[in-house]
């Protein structure tokens, strides 16, 4: 990768991993992602063990970004608009914790960053004076997904997730 000094690194569970990642593929500046499980208790994780619920682990997307393109800031508006942040431990029919909403940061400035978007989201009161669930927490190891989840829209040209198109 050129300028790979320069790289950062984000992770966003916001509901299933295929849409997420779809979404911020299409973002200039993203360099790379890959879908997997973060945010539980066991080491190398499975798919069925991750939707047993009894992991831990959010479906998440890990996004390779070169910050001198895209910003961290614009990725956080990216994911408020993908999907409801309200729901708890859900996105449309979705159900289960690893569905939950969080954002997983890797350093102090991203952790401020993720909060002062979130206060400014609840205070727009976008949702209707619905609380807003999603986690701002410390990024804990990421387990890369299984293969035939990495960019499965691209790979499979269908897809179910319920997510919100990125208005352009």
């Amino acid at each position: 990768m050129e300028n790979e000094d320069r790289m950062e690194k984000a992770t966003f569970a916001a509901g299933c991993f295929w849409g997420v990642e779809a979404e911020f593929r299409r973002v200039k500046g993203v360099i790379g992602t890959a879908v997997g499980y973060t945010g539980g208790t066991k080491s190398q994780p499975t798919y069925r063990q991750v939707c047993s619920g009894k992991t831990g682990h959010a479906e998440a997307v890990e996004v390779i970004f070169d910050p001198t393109v895209i910003t961290y800031d614009k990725l956080l508006d990216i994911f408020w608009n993908i999907h409801d942040p309200t729901e708890l431990n859900r996105q449309g029919p979705d159900i289960g914790t690893n569905y939950r909403s969080a954002i997983f940061y890797h350093t102090p400035e991203q952790k401020a960053a993720a909060e002062i978007s979130k206060e400014r989201l609840s205070a727009a009161k976008k949702f209707r004076g619905k609380k807003i669930a999603t986690e701002i927490v410390p990024a804990t190891e990421f387990f890369r997904a299984e293969e035939y989840h990495q960019q499965y829209y691209e790979k499979s040209g269908q897809g179910y997730c319920a997510i919100r198109q990125i208005q352009e």
